[in-house]
């Protein structure tokens, strides 16, 4: 598991900035939640000064993902526009004291949510959509333009490292040939060689096999809420049995009912299937923006309880042969 710096959880249990921002005069939309993260960035800016005075944020992702944003509005208040955008991904993760390497797309994405934000308030064009030919990772469509500039923005030197700052490669690893190609270039450029990591090259038996492998070990790798090992989890909590770990699950999810209910909304469980948990959201909470911050949350609180790592997928109804 990862370790996280206490101001990473500070920022992931009390984010700062969190919500829509209504009278905001720029947005950046960027990722998508088919890839498995996005980010929506509001910034209210006095047009007489081009300073920021307010920022606020949206995200569906990782508890990093919610830190980071959450960072990056506090880091950007106050600074003009060009300011702003001199604030590069490294700066996001040192203002948190540090992130994981492998979370470190997490910055980058605030970044790039940053530009489209200002773009957006002077009225350009700006997009993270692949050119014609360009898009290297099909899994997480992530095009050749954000990995060259990540590499040298970070002085990236292996695929490992270009997967943890900008996720291609980390699916069916189909693109690592295009990621060496581009790491040759880049590392061409500032008078290095680039040697490919064996690990890297060497073929999968079957491209099946990689992405079922790949699906389980992000599975496995679902935040908790504090540093402490997997293992170490596991070992103090006892094994329960299916009964005992659905009647934890509902208890967690009754805690959290009341507070949605105050707002309107209310969350039911759907089904328990090994570690995904199926739960449908009603009322205000259906489709409301910040959505995903009170499903990491409640995710957070059955893990604990479980003394396993679990993944909640909200549904609008129920899966096959279960009735919601």
């Amino acid at each position: 598991m990862w370790n996280y710096s206490e101001k990473v959880e500070e920022h992931f249990f009390n984010p700062r900035n969190a919500g829509e921002l209504a009278d905001a005069n720029g947005i950046g939309d960027v990722g998508s939640l088919s890839c498995g993260d996005a980010l929506r960035l509001m910034i209210r800016v006095d047009p007489q000064t081009d300073t920021i005075l307010e920022a606020s944020f949206q995200t569906f992702g990782c508890g990093s993902a919610i830190a980071s944003s959450s960072a990056l509005t506090e880091i950007i208040k106050g600074k003009t526009l060009d300011e702003a955008l001199q604030v590069s991904n490294q700066e996001i993760a040192d203002f948190l004291d540090g992130l994981p390497p492998e979370k470190m797309h997490c910055s980058v994405m605030g970044r790039e949510a940053l530009q489209a934000a200002v773009a957006n308030y002077r009225g350009e064009e700006w997009s993270d959509d692949h050119e014609e030919g360009a898009l290297v990772c099909k899994c997480f469509a992530v095009d050749e333009v954000l990995i060259e500039d990540t590499i040298r923005a970070n002085n990236l030197s292996t695929v490992e490292q270009v997967t943890h700052y900008t996720k291609a490669g980390g699916g069916c690893s189909a693109c690592h040939e295009g990621i060496e190609e581009i790491l040759g270039k880049v590392l061409a450029e500032r008078g290095e060689s680039f040697t490919a990591d064996a690990s890297h090259s060497a073929p999968a038996a079957s491209a099946a096999a990689r992405v079922s492998a790949d699906a389980e070990a992000a599975l496995s790798r679902i935040e908790m809420p504090s540093a402490q090992p997997a293992a170490a989890v596991n070992e103090q909590a006892p094994k329960l049995t299916n009964l005992q770990r659905i009647r934890r699950i509902e208890e967690v999810i009754e805690r959290a009912r009341p507070s949605l209910q105050q707002d309107r909304g209310d969350i039911e469980l759907i089904d328990v299937d090994g570690r995904k948990i199926y739960v449908k959201l009603t009322g205000a909470c259906s489709g409301c923006q910040v959505a995903s911050l009170t499903l990491t949350g409640i995710q957070q609180q059955m893990m604990e309880v479980l003394g396993e790592f679990v993944q909640l997928v909200p549904v609008s109804k129920a899966p096959a042969g279960v009735e919601a």
